[in-house]
């Protein structure tokens, strides 16, 4: 009797240190640098955002000097010299990059991110945060030279790219229901996530 006892009482030990195992795994998972999701609630200060994929709510802490972004629809006419965007693209053989997405930045966001560099889109994407230094027409579309700080791409744009432009928003819109991004998530001190940038979704759109 003493020995089925112990062996009872070993086989809850092991069950409890797998739980409390499980708590202290979860507890360490590390938030996505960017979180992409819809708002599930909003309390004070705070709101918490589900991603798109899945894995749990995130609870995230509004910065004092948050800034929010709109993102609204754009189309082809947004793309003008002296417009600074942010151009997800594959490249091309002849070394150019065939645009997936654009963004237009709020002047505000100027040199937000300037530069050249991978993207995690899709394998072998890249994404390049520019000005606009020309623009040509043509039945296809349309071509863009982009320049930065140390270089310049030539970006080919078909008809049917996804073209969005940044306006500047209001921390109103951050309601339920909402479709968000957070492009960085912080991990604060004492563990608590935080935002200081946040983009929401106007008129159907769902920034990722």
């Amino acid at each position: 009797m003493e020995r089925r006892f112990s062996a009872t009482r070993a086989v809850l030990a092991a069950i409890i240190g797998v739980v409390a195992g499980g708590s202290v795994a979860l507890a360490q998972v590390e938030p996505p640098l960017r979180l992409p999701g819809t708002i599930e609630k909003v309390e004070g200060e705070t709101i918490w955002v589900r991603p798109y994929e899945g894995g749990g709510l995130f609870e995230i802490a509004l910065d004092k000097k948050l800034a929010v972004f709109g993102v609204t629809p754009g189309t082809l006419a947004d793309l003008k010299p002296g417009a600074f965007i942010g151009v997800g693209a594959m490249p091309q053989a002849d070394g150019s990059q065939r645009a997936m997405q654009i963004t237009v930045f709020a002047e505000s966001q100027r040199g937000l991110g300037e530069g050249f560099r991978p993207w995690n889109r899709a394998p072998g994407s890249t994404m390049t945060n520019a000005t606009i230094n020309t623009t040509v027409g043509s039945v296809d579309g349309r071509t863009l030279t982009v320049k930065y700080k140390g270089g310049e791409q030539k970006i080919v744009v078909p008809p049917d790219v996804v073209i969005l432009d940044y306006v500047a928003g209001e921390r109103g819109e951050l309601k339920v229901g909402a479709h968000v991004m957070v492009p960085v998530v912080k991990r604060k001190l004492d563990g608590s996530l935080g935002a200081d940038r946040i983009n929401v979704g106007r008129d159907g759109v769902v920034p990722r």
